[in-house]
């Protein structure tokens, strides 16, 4: 079956469907990761966004529930040059085709995503309709009538209804590709040390796990809990999650938030990140094209240390605009965009990028030990 890819400014990239015909409208987007298609597609992160996989062949090792970042997909469509015509693993339960039409997500292959990402890069960010049912004219016209990323609250789509206690499996392999089902492969987790209050801004499954293997019992909060309540559950820190949308348009969240500064350690992860740099009185913009992908270079600015990072971010932190008691940590090395900031007197920190990874690299993954040591300083 035909699909076809419009662009808002008219550009036309036509493929072939696979998953559920339909039509979905969104921002169109670009990540490069070269593994991990399942984590993006699942990470509530991309919630309103068609996604483009740079890597040529997307779905060779199908689809398999462990991988999956939260409940079920997230992305509004799916574009690729090639579906594998072959799933081959053995963790392996269906293929990406079967899991689309599952749960009626359209992906489109045999599209030149190189020249489609080119394009983005030098035009920037913009909205796209991804189609088997209208024409080119109507595609164009959809693209161009459907709502801007700037504005837009996804958060509230996203967050759960209701709290809950982390209670997943969390250990970790003790060597990469063992066989899982035997237990003297699995690395035991550490005691519980500290308790916390996550906000669940669009929260991924492995940033839960890592939590829990450094020590933390966590409870997950819907993204609108007054600040007030998390407060009188006494929790020992509270960790301000991923998530999609413009942090600008989360007011809500802000208000509560600033009610916490001060009266408990606070660590925040990409949105967490942004929403943090409005409490304190900063400002974000949208990037041009956004960062997306397991390659992207940081340079802590304390220890001159580089950690290669894995990210998926549309919006930045303004440095300029953050007052005095706010020190900027990290910064991009591509664009020197600010990757991590910290409050000089309040224990309060936070990173623009996914130190958990999934997918991507683990340069980072030492924050969450580094969030259990504020915390002990704390007491």
């Amino acid at each position: 079956m035909k699909a076809i890819l419009a662009l808002e400014d008219g550009r036309l990239f036509e493929g072939r469907a696979f998953g559920a015909p339909g039509t979905h409208t969104g921002e169109i987007c670009f990540n490069t990761s070269m593994t991990g298609y399942q984590e993006v597609i699942t990470d509530p992160s991309y919630r309103g966004q068609i996604v483009t996989m740079t890597y040529p062949q997307i779905g060779n090792y199908g689809v398999t529930p462990e991988d999956n970042e939260s409940a079920g997909p997230h992305v509004r469509g799916f574009v690729i040059g090639e579906l594998s015509p072959v799933a081959s693993n053995y963790r392996s339960r269906q293929t990406l085709a079967e899991y689309f039409t599952e749960h009626g997500i359209l992906g489109i292959e045999h599209v030149d995503t190189r020249a489609l990402t080119k394009h983005l890069r030098s035009a920037g960010a913009m909205r796209a309709c991804l189609t088997t049912e209208l024409s080119a004219e109507e595609a164009v016209a959809a693209a161009k009538a459907s709502p801007l990323m700037e504005g837009s609250d996804f958060v509230k789509e996203v967050s759960t209804p209701d709290s809950y206690q982390w209670e997943e499996d969390s250990r970790r392999f003790t060597l990469p590709n063992v066989v899982t089902d035997q237990p003297d492969n699995w690395l035991p987790l550490p005691p519980v040390k500290h308790r916390i209050v996550a906000y669940d801004f669009g929260i991924k499954h492995n940033i839960l796990r890592r939590l829990r293997q450094a020590g933390f019992e966590v409870e997950v909060v819907n993204s609108r809990t007054p600040a007030d309540e998390v407060l009188a559950k006494n929790p020992d820190g509270v960790f301000l999650s991923n998530g999609p949308g413009d942090p600008a348009a989360l007011g809500y969240i802000h208000e509560e938030v600033r009610k916490l500064i001060g009266k408990t350690p606070i660590f925040g992860i990409c949105l967490g990140n942004q929403i943090l740099a409005h409490v304190f009185g900063g400002k974000t913009f949208k990037l041009k094209f956004g960062h997306r992908g397991g390659n992207q270079p940081v340079k802590d600015l304390r220890s001159g240390k580089i950690s290669i990072t894995s990210q998926n971010h549309g919006f930045a932190v303004d440095g300029d605009s953050l007052p005095d008691d706010i020190e900027v940590t990290h910064i991009n090395l591509n664009d020197q965009t600010v990757e991590g900031i910290r409050h000089k007197e309040h224990p309060v920190f936070s990173v623009q990028y996914h130190p958990e990874a999934a997918p991507g690299p683990h340069d980072a993954s030492y924050f969450f030990e580094e969030f259990a040591e504020l915390i002990e300083s704390t007491k």
